[in-house]
């Protein structure tokens, strides 16, 4: 049996306030290749207070991307890579601030600015060739875990599958909850239960141990405290806490796995440009068969925050549709495997999972 062995972050900074340390943490990196950082933050963030804070130096760029309403694409990445290179060189470093989306764009850009061709021939499993720039991850929602995620989640013409390598580990991370006051509340829900389903998948499979449940068990205490606790709902102490339990659900899954629900996820951002953390909610309301436990918990937490879920959406997809995101669904093959075992190919088809999706 071969165990996975693998890269953390290297640095961490966490409290509020840390992100005034941007730039003295960039400083002793500045030096390297064609001496200029590259930040791309949230467009969200243009013209307020945030865009004031970044230290930029002379010569370095700044890109603010649109990440509503669709997620990082291959054909975005080379792209944005493309430029960068054509204005001015492989930079020292690059920055991510924002989401999951913006830190998916910054993990993937930073890979590809050293590695030739198109981000579609990187979709998979150590794929990448050489290490990428150095990057630095600063999310301002909690949640998704892509700031301690080994994959870049990009949606190619063919498939949506990440570039998944120890490279794609962010160098340094900032964890500044202060970052997060703003979330609107629909979506400080939807990034949180991404973090409480990771740990329940995780959890709820053959690949699950020791390992992966030490940090799965602290997230979702965390969660339950955050969601359903005496002092539910954002706050500043939640907004800790919650940036703390997404870290922890990242690192669960990074040593197990997660599930059926994610492979759903997958199906809808694919087919219909959903975001990642409202499709994973829209999928796990419908798997109490799959995650009794997790399910049950999920709707008191709906529940408890007037969060109301769309259903029958399936009478409104084609046949075709229904199909496609199957398809999607079926090829990762290692969330069925976590899942459902080593023997799933058996008892899982593309009619089942069809099946699946017509619930929603």
């Amino acid at each position: 049996m071969t165990h996975k062995n693998f890269k953390s972050i290297e640095k961490t900074v966490f409290g509020r306030g840390s992100f005034n340390q941007l730039d003295e943490i960039l400083e002793p990196k500045r030096t390297l290749n064609n001496a200029y950082m590259v930040f791309i933050v949230d467009h969200y963030f243009k013209g307020k207070e945030l865009e004031s804070r970044l230290p930029v130096h002379e010569g370095d760029l700044v890109y603010f991307i649109d990440v509503d309403p669709y997620e990082p694409t291959t054909e975005q990445i080379d792209a944005l890579r493309d430029e960068i290179l054509a204005k001015k060189g492989l930079p020292s470093g690059l920055i991510g601030i924002g989401g999951g989306s913006i830190m998916d764009i910054a993990k993937a850009t930073a890979l590809m600015l050293t590695n030739d061709g198109s981000s579609t021939l990187y979709q998979g499993l150590n794929l990448i060739k050489k290490p990428g720039v150095y990057h630095v991850g600063v999310p301002t929602i909690s949640g998704t875990g892509a700031e301690c995620s080994m994959t870049a989640v990009l949606t190619g013409p063919e498939k949506k599958l990440g570039l998944k390598c120890e490279w794609t580990i962010f160098d340094q991370v900032i964890l500044d909850s202060e970052l997060t006051a703003s979330v609107p509340v629909d979506k400080w829900f939807y990034t949180g239960m991404d973090t409480f389903i990771h740990c329940i998948e995780s959890r709820d499979g053959i690949l699950n141990n020791a390992y992966s449940m030490a940090y799965g068990e602290q997230s979702l205490k965390l969660c339950r405290d955050i969601y359903l606790g005496e002092n539910a709902g954002q706050s500043p102490e939640n907004d800790d806490k919650l940036m703390v339990a997404s870290l922890m659900g990242g690192l669960s899954l990074t040593y197990s796995e997660v599930g059926i629900c994610h492979a759903l996820s997958y199906g809808l951002s694919k087919i219909f440009g959903e975001k990642h953390c409202y499709a994973n909610c829209l999928a796990f309301q419908h798997l109490a068969d799959f995650y009794p436990e997790g399910v049950a918990e999920f709707k008191t937490m709906l529940d408890k925050h007037g969060i109301v879920l769309p259903k029958g959406l399936s009478k409104n997809w084609t046949d075709a549709e229904i199909t496609a995101m199957a398809h999607v669904a079926y090829n990762l093959h290692h969330m069925w495997n976590h899942a459902i075992g080593t023997d799933w190919k058996e008892k899982i088809s593309i009619e089942f999972i069809e099946g699946l999706f017509r619930r929603l």
